[in-house]
């Protein structure tokens, strides 16, 4: 039986929903969270109750690193993955270049711009500005127009969420056109409504629905559509797949044991089936190596967005990250 709670994407909330889950309901496995904040919140609650935690979709690197414990899997990607295949895409497409970010003013942002740092230097980028914008902002002119001023050959925007985005004013303030490109992971299909302006741009995905080619997408998708009036999956869907994959597999392995030093035994260094493909999760830190996809924005008749098409699929060896818990 499954059961949910909402955290309202705040990391106290989170805290007291999964408390919850495992002192009223007795649940033997979490699944979550949306937010890194929200998951870091939960996870020395799974290594105290002594419980399983699949963290999806939450990609803070510090989830699998600083503050991981044994007790934590994640089928989500990673900062790190997300800043490895942007790297590599941008460094394919221009050795050298110079590199600005963008990114919200939280983990999320904060992690993910010094992953692509590090990342970038590794390929020969060189990151020149960085810019954080509040959670709560609704005006990023400033933040734009210092961009702008630096001259960067790229953009790099890291951004969670179809509230409160940049896109509209990186539009109206023109930065395609100023001779910067604009590089970002592609978000929800209801974000990327307005994100017109990427048309002939570059990016990464973690998962669009049209981009794997295999069995477990094709069925995702085609029930997806069968079940919700005809609208694909969409960003976060195959992710919630994967981790319910991982632990159906892991418990037909302990036999249906639910016990997690039993669990721990058979989920460490196991690959599983999802839409992305085979995910495999590493042994040293449970985070799962996994397809990522580089990308192009397109426009297509009948689509109210960018759409985003395969210029090729990054293999998991291609972004596999450092190993960054203590373990």
């Amino acid at each position: 039986m499954g059961l949910t709670e909402d955290t309202t994407t705040k990391p106290d909330v989170a805290k007291q929903k999964a408390l919850k889950l495992l002192e009223e309901e007795k649940v033997d496995i979490l699944v979550g969270s949306a937010s890194s904040a929200d998951a870091l919140a939960i996870l020395p609650l799974a290594q105290e109750y002594q419980r399983i935690m699949v963290v999806e979709p939450a990609v803070a690197d510090s989830i699998t690193g600083t503050q991981w414990n044994k007790y934590i899997f994640r089928t989500a990607r990673n900062s790190s993955q997300d800043a490895l295949a942007v790297a590599a895409a941008i460094a394919g497409a221009k050795p050298g270049a110079s590199v600005a970010i963008l990114a919200q003013d939280y983990s999320f942002g904060r992690e993910g711009a010094a992953a692509f740092v590090k990342a970038g230097e590794q390929k020969g980028l060189k990151v020149i500005l960085q810019e954080f914008a509040p959670m709560n902002a609704t005006d990023f002119t400033a933040n734009i127009q210092r961009i702008i001023n630096a001259k960067p050959d790229y953009l790099f925007v890291i951004w969670a969420g179809s509230a409160n985005t940049p896109w509209k004013q990186i539009t109206d303030m023109r930065v395609p056109e100023k001779g910067i490109k604009i590089i970002t992971g592609t978000p929800e299909i209801a974000a990327m409504k307005a994100m017109m302006n990427l048309v002939g741009q570059e990016g990464y995905s973690v998962y669009y629905y049209g981009l794997p080619k295999n069995k477990a997408n094709d069925w995702l998708v085609q029930e997806h559509k069968k079940r919700f009036n005809g609208q694909p999956p969409d960003l976060f869907t195959p992710g919630g797949f994967a981790a319910a994959v991982a632990i159906v597999q892991a418990l037909e392995k302990t036999g249906g044991d639910t016990n997690a030093e039993k669990l721990i035994e058979v989920m460490e260094g196991m690959s599983f089936e999802t839409p992305k493909g085979p995910m495999t999760f590493r042994k040293e830190d449970h985070q799962a190596l996994q397809t990522l996809y580089h990308i192009k924005f397109e426009q297509k008749e009948g689509f109210d967005y960018p759409v985003p098409n395969l210029i090729r699929e990054i293999k998991p060896e291609e972004t596999v990250p450092s190993i960054m818990n203590k373990r």
